[in-house]
């Protein structure tokens, strides 16, 4: 009887410290130096390591981890890891936003390498 009540009270304070540990959920909502652009811009001027935030469709994947996203105005190779893709199943019909930077090439168009992929309802 008295190893499980010292197993509970030393259950009470590693809850409580497993709960404080848990990471934030709030978001940021101030100012940030993110380019809100569109493709047609980003395609009309390149600038290599350049962050964006652009809101549109995955139209079609192109390779293992390279897809085409359009916001209407241009498409444009957009590089995403899996462990980027949110939970919820991501289709042509699915708008979302990406968040990254432009990746220039010599011998290449621009691409956007995303650092992370959400779903816009």
């Amino acid at each position: 009887m008295r190893i499980g009540f010292n197993v509970r009270l030393l259950m009470v304070p590693a809850t409580v410290a497993a709960l404080f540990a848990l990471p934030a959920l709030a978001q940021y909502t101030g100012p940030s130096t993110i380019n809100e652009g569109s493709v047609a811009a980003i395609l009309a001027d390149p600038q290599d390591d350049q962050a964006v935030q652009l809101q549109g469709h995955l139209l079609r994947r192109t390779s293992h981890d390279q897809y085409i996203f359009s916001d209407g105005s241009g498409e444009i190779v957009a590089e995403i890891d899996d462990k980027r893709f949110p939970a919820q199943a991501v289709s042509e019909k699915t708008k979302v936003e990406i968040i990254g930077e432009v990746d220039t090439g010599l011998t290449r168009p621009p691409e956007i390498e995303v650092d992370s992929i959400r779903v816009i309802q």
